[in-house]
């Protein structure tokens, strides 16, 4: 009898262990079980996109997106950790698990697909140039005998003497704040890389009414969010993606974090609709 009380207790215990984990692990779900937090992948150098402020708090219209999703997640956005990522670290990021998601400038491309999964895409952007406000650039061809600047290792560049321009000069730098100075001073003539990025940057306080973009469309940049490769997370991030475009926080997110340029956003992609 003695041990037939034990047993019932103890199986008591357990039917009451079981439900109170079952009942605080069902809310939140970032595709790995149900943690209370999540890691989310960004840049926290690029204005307007990810950019970390000087009081330790990120803004840009990545970073808005990322606590969208997140909250659709079931997330507070004090349940949220931040990562920087940088763009050659993204695929080993999502790999090890150091990041459930990433929305920093992710463009969906073929060889990336191999190594991990994609949701969106939430942003069409293009390669385009930043001119002086009183320039006027109307084709890449025009650039033929400028300077065109761009940051050490990207193709932006390289795309324009190649494809549009093969006698521009080429001034590569270590950051875009470099080019920006240059364009600023008269040093260089354009800036190149995703309309998205100069937006962003064109927008900043220090440089409203002094830049424009071209708005020239060179190449196609669908931005989507990384996820691991074989990871349920996609759809539920495409479920939420959905709904900010439905319920407008995505028209709002690019007009605060883009309107100051006059950025001529393209309207949001539609979910798996890849613009080659």
């Amino acid at each position: 009898m003695k041990l037939r009380k034990v047993t019932a207790a103890s199986a008591a215990v357990l039917a009451i262990t079981l439900t109170a984990t079952a009942c605080g692990s069902g809310d939140k779900d970032n595709g790995s079980g149900g943690s209370d937090k999540i890691t989310i992948g960004i840049k926290i150098d690029q204005p307007g996109l990810g950019l970390k402020t000087p009081d330790g708090s990120y803004t840009g219209f990545d970073v808005d997106v990322a606590k969208y999703v997140a909250k659709e997640l079931g997330y507070d956005e004090k349940d949220i950790t931040f990562k920087e990522t940088k763009s050659a670290d993204r695929e080993t990021a999502l790999s090890r698990g150091d990041v459930d998601f990433i929305a920093a400038t992710y463009s969906i491309t073929d060889e990336r697909k191999q190594k991990v999964d994609f949701a969106g895409p939430y942003l069409l952007a293009h390669q385009d140039l930043l001119i002086r406000a009183d320039d006027n650039v109307k084709a890449g061809e025009d650039l033929n005998g400028k300077t065109l600047c761009s940051v050490t290792g990207s193709t932006s560049a390289q795309n324009v003497k190649k494809d549009f321009a093969p006698k521009a000069q080429l001034k590569q730098v270590g950051g875009y704040s470099e080019c920006l100075a240059a364009l600023q001073s008269g040093a260089v003539d354009a800036l190149t890389t995703d309309d998205s990025i100069l937006a962003g940057y064109a927008a900043q306080d220090q440089y409203k009414g002094k830049f424009k973009l071209a708005g020239l469309k060179l190449s196609n940049e669908n931005y989507g969010i990384g996820v691991k490769k074989g990871s349920e997370l996609g759809a539920k991030i495409n479920t939420a993606l959905e709904k900010m475009v439905k319920d407008g926080a995505w028209d709002k997110a690019v007009q605060a974090n883009f309107g100051p340029a006059n950025y001529q956003n393209e309207p949001a992609p539609k979910i798996g609709n890849i613009v080659q």
